[in-house]
């Protein structure tokens, strides 16, 4: 066989894994918002640097959790989450330097408390009010864990 038909082959091959994963992106997309509405939702992993560490995704509400998965991986499970009772809003800024261009357009840095430290989350302003109600919807003193058996 020529090295020209192995080039064709192997240029095949990687676009065919291309179109594979771009569908199973779309997919795993359509299944995770099946359970109740996605949204665009960046969260910051590193914060040794400024400005640096974001990685773009999609949050979703999960009862009494916060569930973030990232735009570009193919698993069903999220890669973070965080209980309504361990967030704790801290405030918002607009993105500064390079966050501007590694964030989507028109979101906000939202900053919040854990147990575990800060967290930062990017989101849009719907997205934000949205998150802000999911947040103060609990009723002081109710249980949403217990179980009752009539």
């Amino acid at each position: 066989m020529a090295w020209w038909a192995w080039l064709l082959d192997i240029s095949g091959a990687l676009l065919l894994i291309l179109v594979l994963y771009g569908a199973g992106l779309v997919v795993r997309r359509r299944l995770l918002s099946r359970h109740g509405g996605t949204f665009e939702l960046s969260h910051r992993l590193r914060t040794d640097q400024p400005g640096r560490g974001w990685v773009l995704g999609l949050g979703r509400y999960s009862g009494e959790r916060l569930e973030w998965f990232r735009v570009f991986s193919l698993s069903r499970r999220p890669k973070r989450s965080w209980t309504r009772e361990e967030l704790e809003y801290d405030g918002r800024r607009e993105p500064l330097g390079a966050e501007q261009t590694s964030l989507y357009p028109d979101h906000l840095v939202i900053r919040c408390q854990s147990p575990g430290g800060l967290v930062e989350l990017a989101m849009s302003t719907s997205s934000l009010t949205g998150f802000q109600a999911w947040l103060e919807a609990k009723p002081p003193g109710a249980d949403w864990n217990r179980h009752t058996t009539a």
